[in-house]
């Protein structure tokens, strides 16, 4: 039953014969875990917890940037530099003072993913890399739980809901992740700031529908939106009955860390404050920025050569073998899959910096500006 404030609260639901009062009891009992509260989690986990979702997990791990406060509305200038989950947790609570939330502090990984999802009855994907996508639709595959998918590039957007008892998961559309050199992330390409609010709010919208039952789920559907045109059309998924996952006889029962598999040959690593100890002792390194021009135009490391990721494979013969080369872009991602890209190609003395400017920024020299 719901009490006088809530049928206060949500009276425009209770006006909707398709949700109702019933309905609006089904999402006040109900849970879900966003994982990823960045540009789709923000206006995601803004609308469930103001359409009366009784309990809310987030799970992140990052703190607030300024270069987020343009597509991750659950931020202000105020919280640059606090983190992520402690911002939202307090925003969130001024949107809905009934809403429990959870929050953990940690990357997803095959370690927790099942632990984590197993006590929310639906999973919301926010994730911006290949690597935790597939991580989220495996373990909700084996955990029997409808995954609200969606992604989101430039001025495109997708959405569908993957839930392998009812239709197809993401492997039946995507069976293995490209390889990672060959992903350009929304750092590189960039990302319209009020697309995430277009695609994350149509997130929140899919799993009000599900949990409540009402009208029909994008189950064995992609929706594609394009922002530039203000354009949708769909295409139908159909369920692979050999798909590695949700087959009958499935190849993949345990979880892949996709970023470990994928990532660099050996782990070569250097620290921040490693690098920075070895420029200062004059040893002989070639820093290889391979941001993209507006991130090396606002900063980066003296002497640094820099090479876009994109044109490596154009230059790759330019760079020296008798040097050991440290390669660097934000925060370690993109860099550590040009090393691989560089070892695989016979470049045997390549470093990444592990954590990238970011770190070097936080741990070496706050002057350092970061996009």
């Amino acid at each position: 039953m719901l009490t006088d404030h809530e049928r206060n609260r949500h009276a425009r639901h209770l006006a909707l014969p398709e949700l109702g009062e019933q309905g609006q009891g089904k999402l006040n009992r109900a849970s879900a875990l966003i994982v990823g509260v960045g540009g789709l989690g923000s206006p995601a986990a803004m609308y469930l917890a103001a359409g009366g979702i009784g309990r809310l997990g987030l799970v992140d791990f990052d703190t607030v940037d300024e270069t987020n406060l343009h597509r991750q509305i659950l931020y202000g200038e105020s919280a640059i530099g606090e983190r992520k989950l402690d911002a939202a947790w307090k925003r969130l609570r001024d949107i809905n003072r009934n809403l429990r939330i959870e929050t953990f502090n940690d990357r997803l990984s095959s370690r927790n993913a099942l632990p984590l999802m197993e006590p929310y009855d639906i999973i919301l994907d926010g994730t911006d890399n290949f690597a935790a996508r597939y991580l989220v639709n495996d373990a909700c595959v084996m955990l029997h739980k409808p995954n609200v998918y969606a992604s989101i590039y430039r001025f495109e957007g997708q959405i569908s809901v993957f839930d392998a008892t009812r239709g197809p998961c993401y492997r039946c559309l995507y069976p293995d992740p490209p390889p990672p050199h060959l992903v350009p992330s929304c750092a590189e390409g960039g990302v319209l700031g009020a697309l995430p609010g277009v695609v994350g709010s149509m997130q929140a919208l899919e799993a009000i529908k599900l949990i409540a039952g009402a009208g029909e789920p994008l189950i064995g559907v992609m929706l594609m939106f394009d922002a530039l045109t203000m354009t949708f059309r769909s295409i139908r998924v159909p369920k692979n009955p050999n798909c590695k996952v949700c087959g009958p006889d499935p190849e993949i029962r345990q979880l892949i860390d996709y970023e470990e598999y994928c990532g660099p040959v050996n782990n070569l690593e250097i620290s921040a404050r490693e690098l920075a100890d070895r420029i200062g002792k004059g040893e002989q390194l070639l820093l290889l920025d391979i941001r993209e021009p507006n991130e090396w135009s606002l900063g980066h490391l003296e002497d640094a050569r820099h090479i876009p990721m994109r044109q490596i494979p154009a230059q790759i013969e330019t760079l020296p073998r008798d040097v050991e080369i440290v390669v660097y872009c934000r925060t370690g991602g993109r860099s550590a899959n040009v090393q691989r890209y560089l070892l695989e190609h016979g470049l045997t003395k390549v470093k990444n910096l592990a954590g990238g400017l970011m770190a070097w920024a936080r741990e070496v020299d706050p002057s350092v500006q970061v996009r």
